[in-house]
């Protein structure tokens, strides 16, 4: 079957694709690639990849694509399903008999909601969904294929038995041959990141419990399956020769240190093809297995430290200590790796206080650049059945995102309401950006270099736009 494997058009400046943590319009606009898109279209023989978003791909020309296929792949997720049904029906409209599944997390936790959703899905693909999307386009009937929901002859909803768990990830084919066919680099943007860069996974699965994280709970699983270090070294060859503009290389695994002997072992090849990379981290890496990974190119860690209070992080199961945050963080900083950290603001056991806390904590480790988030409940995971059981979460306006794309804050506590919850967030950014050693250190780098100044001042007027329209949205 001709596929078309479809991220779809969305709210404007919209990072809904597979490789986002949330699914929200940013505060500095940011992309990521739709690797877990690009995973399926590597195995499906004369694909073709549209992502929408980044590429501002219209829907009249995601129709026209659609009528030139006989199956439509799109990645869904909470914040996107009712618009991405709005395609389908568009898609529909133009092509009756085209055939359409979802995949992502969203449909692998509610595959019988999703369906019930709209008449015109077909199937949706559950869990690790790449060789049952290749047996569909290969026109395997339905019934044959593990892993999927779907609609038989008569209307009714049929489960098929879940598909085992893939172990020798070395099975998957490169993605990156895949970006290079079918999408534009220059499109994707991450604000602490080099550019151009390429982001990729080595591996899936994350071995921590954190009870608000998305993937791992539904779809990656928490045992950390991963690609031969040669199969890794393999990809950033043939990319690193395709793609001779690249900057910087991201291993989008959910935590690339899980595993410190792989670490470093890739390492030690990554610098002698003498590539600048960074990769998300857990702040407990041991300070030798750093300097391996800093003396072979790694530029920048990307690490969720969440909360500064120590009662927070054991409540949503983060397994880190703040000790050990803070000697990590010091490691980084004598060595020289640069820390991109990220928050999130609302966790069980939120205060006014803690907030605070917090802040105070992130002035003290004092990553590069953060990010502050919001606790998204998403549906799948151990924070959402807290939040309903508990009564901080409403089950009927459980939205996560506002109508143009904005992340809300959905929890509310008895001592921390909703609105409370939302303005800390734009706080915690004037408290640890608008000082005066911050500033200086941004005013420096931006004399540094000419380009830097050029970024700096677009993300700058980004974010005071990012900050008025959530004052809208209050």
């Amino acid at each position: 079957m001709k596929t078309l494997f479809l991220q779809a058009p969305s709210f404007d400046g919209f990072d809904g694709g597979a490789g986002s943590r949330y699914q929200a319009k940013r505060e500095i606009q940011s992309f990521w690639y739709p690797t877990w898109l690009a995973q399926p279209a590597a195995l499906v023989e004369n694909s073709r990849l549209i992502d929408a978003p980044p590429h501002k791909t219209g829907i009249g020309e995601v129709v026209e694509a659609a009528k030139d296929s006989d199956l439509v792949v799109l990645h869904t997720s909470t914040p996107s399903f009712a618009s991405d049904v709005k395609t389908i029906e568009a898609m529909k409209a133009a092509k009756p008999h085209l055939k359409v599944g979802l995949v992502g997390a969203k449909v692998a936790v509610q595959p019988q909601e999703s369906l019930e959703g709209s008449p015109l899905i077909d199937f949706v693909a559950r869990n690790e969904f790449d060789f049952a999307i290749k047996e569909i386009s290969e026109g395997r009937d339905f019934t044959a294929v593990d892993g999927i929901s779907y609609r038989n002859k008569d209307g009714q909803i049929v489960h098929n038995q879940e598909r085992p768990v893939l172990h020798d990830m070395d099975q998957l084919p490169f993605v990156t041959p895949v970006y290079k066919r079918d999408l534009d680099i220059k499109n994707y943007f991450i604000g602490y990141l080099k550019h151009p860069y390429i982001s990729f996974y080595t591996g899936r699965g994350c071995k921590s419990r954190c009870t608000f994280c998305l993937w791992p709970q539904t779809v990656g699983g928490h045992r950390y399956r991963t690609r031969s270090v040669g199969h890794v070294i393999d990809e950033i060859r043939w990319a690193k020769a395709a793609f001779p503009e690249v900057k910087e290389f991201f291993f989008d695994d959910d935590t690339f240190t899980d595993d410190t002997q792989r670490a470093e072992e890739i390492a030690r090849e990554l610098g002698k093809l003498g590539v600048t990379w960074s990769c998300n981290a857990k702040a407990n890496v041991p300070r030798e297995t750093l300097k391996v990974m800093r003396d072979n190119g790694l530029r920048l860690l990307l690490v969720g430290y969440e909360s500064g209070n120590q009662q927070i992080l054991h409540n949503i199961k983060k397994g880190m200590l703040i000790d050990v945050a803070k000697r990590f963080s010091r490691d980084c900083a004598e060595l020289g790796i640069t820390i991109h950290g990220t928050f999130i603001l609302g966790l069980p056991g939120e205060t006014k206080e803690t907030i605070q806390e917090t802040i105070r904590f992130a002035k003290e480790v004092n990553p590069h650049t953060i990010q502050v988030s919001l606790a998204a409940p998403y549906p799948g995971t151990f924070l959402y059945d807290q939040a309903l059981k508990n009564g901080w979460l409403d089950a009927e306006n459980a939205e996560l995102v506002d109508e143009r794309g904005v992340q809300i804050a959905p929890l509310h506590y008895p001592e921390l309401s909703h609105s409370e919850i939302f303005h800390s967030v734009e706080d915690f950014y004037r408290a640890f950006y608008f000082r005066a050693p911050k500033i200086a250190a941004i005013c420096g780098e931006m004399a540094r270099s000419p380009e830097m100044l050029k970024r700096r001042l677009r993300e700058g007027v980004e974010f005071f736009r990012f900050l008025r329209e959530r004052k809208e949205v209050a």
